[in-house]
């Protein structure tokens, strides 16, 4: 029998609704209200005596009461077509954000270092463009450099001969070194730079690179000799850093309380205690701010330029090296926690004598894996060694291939990478062939012909932050006397007052605090 039909017959059974036995209306109450799962009907029944019987019942009306007011108010709430707003405030993790200095090293720590190499650069350009000094600060005025490492020959042009090509002319070309005219051999690989050519009668300026029995060259054109030297220098720039020790680089790059002048953030004062010092191989030392530490991540409850990280950079302009760096200023990105910056790939330029204001927008973004989408995490998948200590990313997993392929094909490490397990990073001492090699390996890594690319998955989940960047003067000219005087008094410059153009202003910050999130889910489950 079912479970309505032995209800049923229960109620027949202990309720006769006809025949003499028929209950009145009043034993019909009753019984309903000893049986009823409404206690107060069941109270005014049992309970003994007037008062309590009343009571009962005053409390059981005003219940009845209470239940139809409600009812009235919401059918009255119905026909209205009234809203409600909830307002709900939310705080969102503030990202990491890494400060660098576009110069790595202070310029009177490495010249020392440099000294050969920046007298056959101006050398070079002595030949290319007929001047010999560089001669914009009274710095440089005072050093005499061409005495200063006399009768060193070329020994950085023996080693990467700097070649001047006629326009149409690519056979012969004329040897920085020498100065005389000499047949090339080799296949010439123009430069991006150089896949339109903007000035038709221009000729190319370019160096050569060679194997170790000079068996193959290539050679190494760009239309501006500016990018022809720079490059030539940096990569003898690389040969010389590579020699020198983690501790000493260290040494020579900017502290942290030499780089940050003032710092605020949500309003409340920081220092230098609260940013975190990396050594990177380019740029020297940089310093994130929110790296997690203490196991804290810092977040913020209010968006708007107010609100956010504030900085006051010193840049120091006059340590700059003239021939790495042709701009002033530093480099900032934003990233998440235990994420290693690229900045040298994605990093924001900041201006000297500028207020930088950057506003955030985040995005959250989570992806299926297989057999939806081909991501992965942690690097499940991914026959790659992480040389970085950080987490999984497709730029991580990039850099990561490329430099096993450096130490698999040249026997030594790329200077602008971290140190695989086992490795030493490329000098010509060592590795006479490295530079050859690498331009090699690099032109097939970007043609894809290495497979890192193949090899290499996106994470499933990551952040972005979109940023919207725009610029003011500062400090303004009405302004400028008494900043400058103020801050260089709390840099405890006495030597030396403070410029405008050795200095930085920058705000990071949410624009507001609406956070897009990007989930996949299956369309069939």
């Amino acid at each position: 029998m079912a479970a309505g039909e032995k209800i049923k017959a229960k109620i027949k059974k202990n309720l006769p609704v006809r025949g003499p036995q028929a209950p009145t209306i009043k034993e019909l109450m009753r019984w309903y209200c000893l049986n009823t799962n409404t206690h107060g009907c069941r109270r005014i029944v049992v309970s003994r005596g007037r008062l309590r019987r009343l009571l009962w019942i005053l409390f059981t009306l005003t219940a009845v009461a209470l239940i139809f007011w409600q009812c009235a108010l919401l059918i009255s709430s119905f026909y209205t077509v009234s809203v409600s707003i909830k307002v709900h405030f939310q705080k969102l993790d503030f990202p990491a954000v890494t400060i660098c200095n576009i110069n790595p090293y202070r310029y009177s720590a490495v010249r020392d270092l440099l000294a050969e190499l920046e007298q056959e650069t101006r050398g070079s350009l002595k030949t290319l463009f007929g001047f010999s000094e560089i001669t914009s600060r009274k710095r440089r005025e005072a050093e005499s450099w061409s005495s200063a490492r006399k009768g060193t020959g070329s020994k950085f042009l023996n080693l990467i001969p700097l070649l001047a090509f006629e326009k149409g002319e690519t056979s012969k070309a004329r040897d920085f070194r020498t100065g005389r005219k000499r047949k090339v051999s080799g296949r010439i690989v123009h430069t991006a730079s150089d896949v339109v050519h903007v000035y038709e009668s221009k000729g190319l300026v370019g160096f050569q690179l060679c194997s170790n029995d000079t068996s193959s060259c290539a050679v190494y054109t760009f239309t501006s000799g500016v990018n022809a030297i720079r490059e030539w220098y940096k990569l003898h720039y690389m040969n010389i850093m590579a020699q020198v020790s983690l501790e000493k680089k260290i040494n020579m790059s900017y502290s942290a309380e030499e780089l940050l002048v003032t710092c605020f953030f949500d309003g409340e004062s920081c220092d230098a205690r609260n940013f975190t010092r990396f050594h990177h191989p380019m740029y020297g030392n940089c310093y994130t701010f929110n790296n997690r530490q203490n196991e804290t991540i810092l977040s913020t409850s209010m968006g708007g330029s107010e609100y956010g990280l504030q900085v006051i950079l010193y840049l120091n302009e006059e340590e700059y090296n003239p021939f790495l760096v042709s701009s002033t200023g530093a480099k900032v990105i934003v990233h998440r926690q235990f994420e290693y910056p690229f900045i040298e790939d994605v990093g924001t330029e900041i201006e000297t004598a500028m207020a930088t204001s950057i506003g955030m927008h985040l995005t959250e973004s989570f992806k299926l894996s297989e057999p939806y989408s081909r991501c992965t995490e942690d690097w499940n998948g991914v026959l790659i060694t992480n040389i970085y200590n950080a987490t999984y990313s497709l730029q991580i997993c990039l850099h990561s291939c490329f430099q096993a392929k450096m130490v698999e094909k040249c026997g030594c490490a790329q200077f602008s990478q971290p140190l695989p397990q086992g490795a030493n990073y490329c000098n010509y001492r060592q590795h006479p062939n490295w530079m050859y090699c690498y331009y090699e390996l690099h032109q097939a890594f970007v043609w894809g012909e290495l497979g890192c690319q193949a090899m290499c998955k996106e994470a499933c989940s990551f952040k972005e932050w979109t940023l919207t960047t725009s610029l003011a003067q500062w400090p303004s000219e009405v302004s400028e006397k008494w900043l400058l005087s103020v801050l260089t008094w709390d840099q405890g410059q006495i030597k030396k007052k403070l410029n405008k153009t050795d200095l930085a202003k920058l705000l990071i910050f949410y624009k507001d605090l609406n956070q897009r999130s990007i989930v996949e889910s299956p369309a069939n489950s």
